[in-house]
């Protein structure tokens, strides 16, 4: 199927327009819900209170004292959980069902013990799928058999388990990659790539769809979204291969492409970023038309050229992504067509030849004016490399210092599994500098989206500790609740602007089918408590009446 190519912000939804939500997720948080007959004689021991009706802030109404000392409401904390060569999840080849998913879970809880709000997971590392995919074969990365069933739905079990976490699940794709061999014989007989063996091509020992062949780019395009379309997928993300990484002394064998379809072109390089140019926009088209709820980001190479190739490059002398990946990754963020941007600035500060001191200042300014999001990509995986990386304290001196650009919206580490292994001592120091207080994840308001009414809350003690009884107030149920506590009895403005320090949260829980949840905080008596409701794009309702455990 062929997808329009539109522009991206013209393709968005009014703002003050409603999003569709689809239904929530059957798991529940392991930290903060209750459920069946605890939770029902829980609900009927709770001491209800009138609810106090939801009125409109008064026009008038002074703005919000902000505190220099507070750390950001809402920020992206995100990593990515790489499939490929079983990096981080699956951990090897042929696990039983049981395995698999114990597995994703204890990631997931640690992302969640990391004061993580997001997962980037790779369920398209090579052609192939982690669903059943009617377009290409379930991947060999799950059973160690290209199309090999794995006995169940992993897109369907990691999106429900990272949502019943309250963690957004972005989708991460490879587009080109189809195998990391050079043998076509050695994929599955229905294979795409053998059924349309005049759509790839070998470079380097590893077999790549051919991003000129205009067949070939509507079909990833699809294949795609298959996933996007069928499963309650919040973002859709690339990462850095478009063309291959250059081999020395080795040419990208796509000259008869060139001939055949580079008509208007007189450089091989602006018909290779045309071409890469022309899938980017159109899976941005594609998401969009399909659900403009779901949110579309890169994580390009961190340097898209270098000043003294390009005036409007940054002051640094590395590998150009614009040059050896095809990747105009700048432009793709002037024109629209991403909702994130997420460079890879694998590199530490002061390092000459990129500095990511100076990486993020340039990547800030292209950002700036567009309704592009900027996260960040850490390298967790260099962590007790020689050098900078020998020092624990690295990757959160690199948060410090993006304190001074507000225009990053947060980080994303890669990966998972190195944050547990060489870096567990380093996201130890990030958490307790940064990390030690709950964030939402950014408001995109250009994806529209409606502000819920504010829920209707009881509070009463039980099993270990202060339960929050939480019902969604009318209109459109959310998909989940911030619970903040302050000490002693409600005060003035505590509502209003008590909120807005994160400091004062204790957390998130997604809410059920009925848009209800139940929230259990630690024990403290005299405590005043008050809950907001959030839909998915996390436009956060005023607060709830207090409710007072003396």
């Amino acid at each position: 199927m062929a997808y329009p190519h539109r522009n991206r912000p013209a393709a968005r939804p009014d703002p003050s327009a409603p999003f569709p939500r689809t239904t929530a997720p059957r798991a529940a948080s392991r930290t903060a819900l209750f459920s069946g007959a605890l939770a029902a004689a829980l609900t009927a021991a709770l001491l209800h209170a009138p609810q106090a009706a939801a009125e409109p802030e008064p026009e008038s109404q002074a703005p919000c004292a902000s505190d220099p000392g507070a750390p950001p409401k809402h920020q992206m904390r995100a990593e990515w959980i790489a499939s490929v060569y079983n990096i981080d999840w699956p951990t090897e080849q042929g696990q039983s069902p049981e395995k698999q998913q114990a597995d994703l879970v204890d990631l997931y809880d640690e992302a969640v013990d990391n004061g993580l709000n997001a997962v980037f997971v790779q369920i398209r590392p090579t052609a192939d799928a982690f669903w059943p995919s009617p377009h290409e074969p379930w991947s060999e990365w799950l059973t160690g058999e290209q199309g090999g069933d794995p006995g169940y739905d992993p897109l369907e079990f990691a999106v429900e388990e990272a949502h019943a976490r309250n963690l957004e699940f972005h989708a991460w794709y490879n587009p080109y990659r189809v195998a990391m061999h050079d043998d076509p014989g050695a994929l599955v007989e229905d294979h795409p790539a053998r059924q349309n063996p005049d759509w790839i091509f070998e470079y380097g020992g590893r077999l790549y769809y051919n991003p000129g062949i205009p067949e070939a780019r509507e079909f990833v395009i699809e294949a795609m979204m298959h996933s996007v379309e069928n499963y309650d997928l919040d973002g859709v993300h690339f990462d850095d291969y478009f063309y291959p990484y250059p081999v020395a002394d080795l040419e990208i064998p796509d000259e008869d492409t060139y001939a055949e379809y580079g008509a208007g072109f007189d450089d091989i390089g602006d018909w290779r970023r045309d071409n890469v140019d022309l899938m980017v926009e159109g899976m941005s088209d594609a998401v969009s038309a399909a659900k403009p709820h779901v949110k579309f980001g890169i994580s390009p190479f961190g340097i898209w050229r270098n000043s003294s190739t390009d005036p409007d490059g940054s002051d640094t002398n590395g590998t150009q992504s614009y040059d050896n990946q095809y990747a105009d990754s700048r432009k793709w963020v002037l024109e629209g067509w991403l909702d994130y941007i997420n460079p890879q600035v694998y590199w530490e500060i002061g390092l000459p030849v990129a500095d990511y001191s100076v990486l993020v200042p340039w990547w800030e300014e292209v950002a700036s004016g567009t309704d592009t999001h900027l996260y960040i990509g850490q390298a967790a995986y260099k962590v007790g490399n020689p050098g900078a990386w020998q020092d624990p304290n690295e990757l959160s001196s690199h948060l410090d210092f993006n304190k001074d650009y507000p225009g990053v919206h947060g980080d994303v580490y890669f990966s998972a599994t190195s944050l547990r292994t060489n870096a567990q001592e380093a996201m130890e120091i990030l958490v307790a500098d940064h990390y030690s207080h709950p964030a939402l994840v950014p408001v995109k308001r250009d994806l529209g989206g409606t502000v819920p009414a504010p829920p209707r809350v009881s509070a009463g003690e039980g099993d270990g500790g202060t339960v929050l009884d939480i019902r969604p107030g009318p209109g459109e149920a959310p998909a989940y609740y911030a619970v903040y506590a302050f000490d002693g009895k409600p005060r003035p403005d505590q509502a209003r602007c008590g909120i807005e320090d994160p400091r004062a949260m204790l957390g998130t829980v997604r809410a059920d089918e009925d848009g209800s949840a139940t929230f259990t905080a630690p024990a403290d008596s005299d405590t005043t408590y008050y809950v907001t409701a959030l839909h998915r794009l996390h436009h956060e309702s005023r607060a709830s009446a207090p409710r007072y455990l003396p």
